[in-house]
């Protein structure tokens, strides 16, 4: 989905200014930002897409590419720096990514091996596996990790299960964003959020499960202690000033894994309550839908209903369960382009508006739609093995994958009310998804419960309010909450017409029987 807030070039930054890398599992981009007037205001210097490399049979991530991009972003802020922003200084510069990829660097400080795709074709069934060697209820307990074959500890299984030369050469183990802060100052770190998604930190330590450790046979020293987001690591290095412009330039830890940069840019009241009574949906190309409390939830019902703990900014938990996103919805797009008759995104959710409803449902964590050659051959193979009508309208298949997430988030929320005992009352939805009126709507009608959108660049604005506690231009959660509220509008959506999703609904629940 496209994004649209960032301010036009023409904002005249006067102050500190700061560098907002933000990778996601789709696209990327480098976002100026800086407080006029006393509001936050953005500049966008880079965007670009993060498409996965096929090599033989291997799915990769291109980081190499991705770290060109990035440096062609903050080339072009420097640039900007010098030319347009002349009362301005830039401050610092952080990135933060999509969670669970990571890489390895050798003893010679390069990059050890290729950095695997995570929907790569060798981690299926992972989730399961992993349980074979270590008990499940152990690993959960160590964890509280929701399981997926995605996670990090996943795909190390996998590697070790194929005999990855890393295991032979690397010295350290970097999640992407770790990756990218250690190209950009030579400082190898591990970022606390980040960490918490590869399913071996321990959520109530914050240090790395050696039970886990062992019982995998992963090397101790791979992992260095997880580093809090808003530490300073260093400067840039004069490799990469010479390349981008940027000298003297700190490197300030954002909270590293792109959810937890989100959330803390909702424009909600309060920080980590006992009992919430609001909720996020960090939407994109994955959802991720939870609550953000003060301490980690590692009871039985939380490992019943599948759903994770990872680290949020300043000791909070994220208390949320990952749901398959817009994934599919961009992915029937691409399969339409392929055909040479790709609709813009408008025209996706007009053809989704006139379309029946509930003609079709879409499971978004269907695993047959983790990674298909064909997003379309996909849904209507799921369709014929589910007793549906196989769709024949394109309107047909979008509405179906946007009623698939509405529903999703619908069970998603009965399962956080049941965990945290709480009545929540209102759904914040930030990120890319947060455009899409229609799907809005109907999470609010298929809920019941009000919806608020925005701000769209959620991350990347996490991002830099992280740096700027990190410098000391702000001093609290909740003022940089505020900042966020006063500077980003939002769109508010109030339910309509919920009981028509209550059939649907119940039969949508059968499909996790």
């Amino acid at each position: 989905m496209p994004a649209a807030e960032p301010s036009s070039s023409e904002v005249q930054f006067s102050g500190p200014v700061h560098l907002a890398v933000d990778v996601g599992a789709s696209s990327g981009r480098v976002i100026a930002g800086g407080v006029n007037d006393g509001r936050l205001e953005l500049v966008e210097t880079g965007r670009f897409v993060n498409r996965p490399l096929k090599v033989q049979d291997a799915m990769l991530w291109n980081h190499l590419q991705l770290w060109q991009d990035i440096q062609d972003g903050l080339r072009d802020a420097a640039l900007r720096a010098q030319s347009s922003w002349t009362q301005a200084t830039i401050a610092s510069v952080g990135v933060d990514t999509w969670g669970v990829s990571f890489g390895f660097v050798d003893p010679r400080d390069q990059i050890a091996g290729p950095v695997w795709h995570y929907r790569d074709a060798r981690h299926r069934g992972m989730a399961d596996k992993i349980c074979e060697i270590v008990p499940r209820e152990t690993i959960f307990e160590e964890t509280g990790m929701q399981f997926m074959d995605i996670n990090s500890l996943c795909q190390l299984i996998a590697a070790k299960q194929n005999g990855d030369s890393v295991f032979e050469t690397a010295e350290s183990f970097l999640m992407m964003g770790d990756l990218f802060h250690w190209l950009l100052s030579g400082e190898r770190s591990i970022e606390a959020s980040n960490a918490s998604t590869t399913q071996l930190l321990n959520p109530a330590t914050q240090s790395w499960s050696t039970k886990l450790l062992d019982g995998f046979g992963l090397p101790h020293k791979w992992f260095a202690e997880p580093t809090p987001a808003g530490t300073t690591i260093g400067n840039v290095q004069s490799s990469v000033a010479i390349e981008t412009g940027l000298h003297d330039v700190p490197v300030i830890l954002p909270a590293t894994h792109d959810t937890a940069s989100a959330v803390l840019a909702v424009p909600a009241e309060g920080f980590a309550p006992a009992s919430p009574d609001w909720c996020y949906i960090s939407s994109g190309t994955w959802s991720l839908m939870g609550v953000e409390i003060p301490q980690p939830n590692v009871s039985p019902l939380c490992a019943e209903l599948n759903f994770t703990n990872e680290g949020g900014v300043r000791g909070s938990t994220r208390l949320l369960q990952n749901i398959g996103g817009l994934w599919i919805y961009q992915q029937i797009r691409a399969a339409l382009d392929r055909q040479g008759d790709a609709p813009s995104w408008a025209e996706m959710t007009q053809a989704a508006a006139g379309a029946e409803p509930f003609a079709l449902l879409v499971n978004p964590d269907d695993p047959a739609l983790v990674a298909p050659d064909n997003m379309i051959d996909a849904i209507c193979g799921l369709a014929g093995r589910t007793g549906q009508r196989v769709p024949t309208d394109n309107g047909v298949l979008f509405r179906g994958a946007l009623e698939g997430l509405a529903l999703r988030y619908r069970m998603c929320l009965q399962h956080l009310e049941s965990l945290t005992q709480s009545h929540i009352k209102t759904i914040h939805i930030v990120g890319g998804g947060s455009l899409n009126a229609l799907l809005c709507q109907m999470t609010a009608d298929a809920c019941g419960r009000c919806v608020v959108a925005g701000p769209v660049e959620a991350t990347a604005i996490g991002n830099i309010l992280m740096q700027m506690i990190g410098s000391g231009s702000l001093h609290s959660i909740d003022e940089a909450r505020q900042l966020v509220r006063h500077s980003f509008p939002t769109q508010t959506y109030e339910p309509q017409l919920t009981d028509r999703w209550d059939e649907p609904a119940a039969k949508f629940a059968t499909f996790f029987e």
